[in-house]
């Protein structure tokens, strides 16, 4: 099996949407495997990450006002591990209550709702590493 044979191979696996291919002639033993991982997903800005995780929630999604992180760091839903979430799906919130924070270089940074509302969907976990822009709340 030359080079040329060997690509073809590689491209077949990708054209064709195959996640393994394996061959044997005897004397060449080939295992081509595809695997895929979170930082391969594109996401396009209408829908978020969490939104791609977990695709039965999409249809529950109706609100536009999303609250992003404004650095990157990690994630957490409460003061302390043994303190209670500042949030939770379903809780009412004003403009300027913290939702979360994100921790930076050792420094806490409070995030607050940009909005009153309802949170509709909290689309990271706790100790999730988050981006800037990355979208944490979603508020109707």
């Amino acid at each position: 099996m030359d080079v040329q044979e060997m690509i073809s191979l590689i491209k077949a696996v990708s054209d064709y949407g195959m996640t393994e291919l394996k061959l044997d002639n005897g004397t060449v033993k080939l295992t081509l495997k595809k695997e895929y991982s979170e930082n391969m997903v594109k996401i396009s800005a209408e829908k978020p990450a969490a939104v791609l995780a977990k695709p039965e929630a999409e249809a529950s999604f109706c609100s536009d006002q999303v609250v992003v992180s404004p650095l990157v760091g990690t994630f957490y839903s409460a003061s302390s591990p043994e303190a209670e979430c500042f949030v939770k799906v379903g809780d009412i919130v004003k403009k300027g209550q913290v939702l979360g924070i994100i921790e930076a270089m050792k420094l806490m940074n409070e995030i607050e709702s940009d909005y009153d509302g309802v949170v509709e969907a909290i689309l990271v976990e706790n100790e999730e590493v988050v981006e800037y822009g990355q979208p944490l709340f979603r508020i109707r």
